[in-house]
């Protein structure tokens, strides 16, 4: 099923709706069409495109709920799938956290769509990965990536009178690129909803020259260092913040942000006073859908304001319970960040370790937010403002707040793409004060 329009989202889910017969029902129809390539060994491994659609229907009795899905949209099918959920809903034990649908709601412009996204052709892929296939050879290094672009629309309609509709497009691009030895390893990701903005060979050009630069790496003492994270480096840590903003968690003592005797750190100063953090739908280089996947709309909103916590996250559920705004997830978040280059940084650091890519993120201790991985494809020591030799990798075990408390600098924030979740962020490189690097790693 290609890409659907406003109006014709509309037409289908009022024809869905039309055969309920429960107390409320609500109808959510997603689509995606997705084009990639991925190589590997400086070739072309696979290409491929990919559309998928899917049609959810929640159909309630009460408090019972019941919960169906197809992609067939011919009538009969349609008809299938509500008496499907409404047989399920009268099954159902009742679920005391459930909340009625919502109403009609009012929703910010979309920005999340570029027509020149959805255009991109297998040639333009073919074209953009041969370009950095150029750079890998160049340089001799081995390269491996993967690009992926995808275009897509999601409607919502209730009984209530709510419709919802967006449509969004992004591209992602990944590149390992190694020496032909395999004792170097260079990295660089790239993700953002105009592919105008992609280049592949300054990516490439990136991950190749870390690469080399990375080969015969030195064993350094484990310890307390002053890291230099780049910005995909941080995305992978700071987004542990992000997940953790719930209130309910927080209210029943789950979480980084709970205090003794029920409270919470609402309000209180968590993080340095230059760390500033919000989400924006219509931010012009990271805009995301004007509404939430309940329906909810999304508004800009502050979660760290100079260091003190000045939001957090609310389902409808907890919200009324609390008698509080029911604030829903957002989909990204922008860090402020200052001034200064990544080169600056270095070039300000006296000593220190430069870090590419954090990995394999792992949680250790959810109420102080401790977390454990590794670096990865390009760990550099500095001394005296220069980025002096490579070292071998480290196990590190750090806590996102942590970090931010011993915050030194802030770079320019840019957009990057986490390695752990492919969610895409506005985050600055920054430098802190003793990471603690636990162990060393052979892995290249």
């Amino acid at each position: 099923m290609p890409i659907l329009s406003e109006k014709e989202c509309k037409d289908l889910l009022t024809k869905v709706l039309g055969y309920s017969k429960a107390d409320e029902c609500e109808v959510n129809l997603n689509g995606t069409d997705s084009g990639n390539i991925r190589y590997a060994r400086n070739s072309v491994s696979t290409s491929g495109s990919i559309s998928s659609t899917s049609l959810v229907v929640q159909s309630a009795f009460g408090k019972k709920v019941g919960v169906a899905t197809i992609n067939e949209y011919d009538d009969a099918s349609l008809e299938k799938v509500v008496r499907r959920a409404e047989e399920l809903a009268r099954l159902a034990p009742e679920n005391p956290e459930y909340m009625p649908c919502l109403g009609q709601q009012q929703y910010l412009p979309s920005r999340t769509f570029v027509p020149e996204t959805a255009a991109t052709t297998p040639a333009a892929r073919a074209a953009a990965v041969a370009q950095s296939l150029q750079v890998a050879k160049e340089s001799k290094t081995v390269a491996a990536g993967y690009l992926e672009d995808i275009t897509g629309f999601a409607a919502m309609m209730n009984t209530k009178g709510l419709f919802a509709y967006n449509t969004s497009t992004n591209v992602n691009f990944s590149v390992t690129a190694r020496t032909e030895d395999g004792t170097g390893s260079g990295y660089a990701i790239r993700g953002y909803n105009d592919v105008r903005k992609l280049d592949t060979k300054l990516a490439t050009t990136v991950a190749t020259q870390k690469g080399s630069k990375s080969s015969n790496a030195r064993a350094i003492e484990p310890g307390k260092y002053t890291v230099i994270l780049e910005p995909a480096a941080a995305a992978v840590l700071l987004e542990n913040i992000l997940f953790g903003l719930d209130a309910r968690q927080a209210d029943e003592g789950r979480s980084f942000l709970s205090q003794p005797g029920g409270k919470t750190r609402l309000g209180e100063k968590l993080v340095d006073e230059r760390v500033n953090i919000y989400s924006d739908p219509q931010n012009a280089d990271l805009p995301t859908s004007p509404w939430n996947g309940d329906g909810r709309a999304q508004e800009k909103v502050s979660w760290i304001e100079k260091g003190v916590v000045k939001n957090l996250t609310w389902s409808r559920f907890w919200a009324d319970q609390k008698k509080a705004k029911a604030i829903p997830s957002p989909d990204s978040f922008i860090m402020e960040g200052g001034t200064k280059s990544l080169e600056e940084l270095i070039k300000g650091t006296k000593k220190g370790i430069l870090v590419t890519k954090l990995w394999y993120i792992r949680p250790v201790d959810p109420q102080t937010l401790l977390l454990t991985g590794l670096t990865r494809d390009g760990t550099f020591y500095i001394e005296n403002g220069e980025v002096k030799y490579p070292v071998k990798n480290f196990r590190f075990n750090e806590s996102p707040v942590i970090m931010l408390n011993n915050l030194e600098e802030l770079g320019k924030a840019e957009r990057t793409v986490s390695t752990e979740t492919n969610n895409n962020y506005m985050i600055p490189a920054m430098k802190i004060r003793d990471f603690t690097f636990t162990s060393l790693s052979d892995a290249v």
